[in-house]
């Protein structure tokens, strides 16, 4: 059990994945007295079907946190529980929507971290969205919570450049240790009263980068693009939920295949978009109109992620095949 003396400031935490722990965990590790916590129900997962705790209520639970887990964040008897509670402040990071009686409690609001530079990438891929358009910078913002969603006051924010060939997944780990380390400043300024919230700027909306949610019919790859935005494309969904192809065979059977890691190649060529160039050995190349795109790690349905030499040496696969 993590042992810290807390202050008199109560604070209730929201949150549910992987993500979230390292910002709870932060606000335990200085000291803040964090009087609940809320995430989602356990769900059964794998195999088995054995039920599984979200990380954040897993953490709770080693860390002797109390833990609420309700099925509807509108229930009466949760929130009357919640509110007898009588915290200061709640701090939301990738949890759900909430109704404004949750948000609304506390007597001094509710501030959500945000894995983007707000107002841009406003949803629930920030992360992914931020690679696949090729940007260079993003970062995370905390901001007091408010009716339309990723839209209320800024509080403060933090800037991480973006490496040229970063995943989604790297990014993400050190977006969550900048976001852990901007929640406990921005819970520290609050309790202070040190801190006021900042409209966000007005961006005309054709300028502003949205993101959604992210569904699989849109994780496939579309080889009529150029190499580059291939690229990004693939590292922005890497390794979840992961960009995919289909290889069709020249007698028309189709495999599934999710790739993880990818190379830009530009180059001048005559070949059409999807087309395969292979040694059958070692590399595996898919053409597109500016170039081709090396695949370097790759995974077949139902089969384990591997490099692309581990691929060719059990699945055969030639210049007659092709990417669709």
């Amino acid at each position: 059990m993590i042992s810290a003396q807390p202050d008199s400031f109560r604070i209730i935490f929201l949150g549910t994945p992987g993500f979230a722990v390292a910002s709870l965990d932060a606000l335990i590790r200085n000291g803040f007295q964090v009087v609940a916590v809320v995430s989602a129900p356990a769900k059964p997962a794998g195999r088995g079907l054995e039920m599984h705790q979200p990380e954040v209520a897993s953490y709770a639970i080693q860390n002797h946190l109390p833990l609420f887990q309700p099925e509807k964040l509108s229930d009466p008897a949760f929130l009357e529980k919640i509110s007898a509670l009588k915290a200061d402040l709640q701090i939301v990071v990738a949890f759900r929507m909430m109704p404004e009686k949750l948000w609304n409690m506390p007597r001094l609001g509710t501030f959500n971290l945000h894995a983007s530079l707000l107002p841009q990438y406003r949803g629930a891929a920030p992360i992914n969205h931020a690679i696949i358009n090729g940007e260079k910078e993003t970062g995370v913002t905390t901001f007091f919570l408010k009716h339309e969603i990723d839209t209320g006051d800024i509080l403060l924010h933090e800037k991480v450049q973006i490496g040229e060939d970063e995943t989604a997944g790297a990014l993400h780990d050190r977006l969550m240790m900048a976001g852990a380390a901007l929640v406990v400043k921005t819970a520290s300024l609050v309790r202070d009263g040190k801190i006021n919230g900042t409209p966000q700027e007005n961006i005309p909306a054709d300028q502003l980068r949205m993101a959604p949610k992210i569904y699989k019919p849109g994780c496939r790859i579309s080889w009529n693009n150029g190499s580059r935005a291939i690229h990004d494309f693939v590292r922005g969904l890497s390794p979840y939920p992961a960009a995919w192809t289909v290889f069709l065979s020249p007698d028309g059977k189709l495999q599934e295949v999710k790739v993880f890691k990818s190379e830009p190649v530009a180059a001048n060529h005559e070949a059409r978009p999807g087309a395969i160039d292979t040694d059958r050995k070692h590399y595996l190349h898919v053409y597109c109109h500016d170039g081709y795109v090396k695949i370097l790690e790759l995974q077949l349905a139902g089969k384990k992620r591997m490099s692309t030499g581990e691929l060719l040496r059990g699945f055969k696969i030639n210049e007659e095949w092709h990417a669709e």
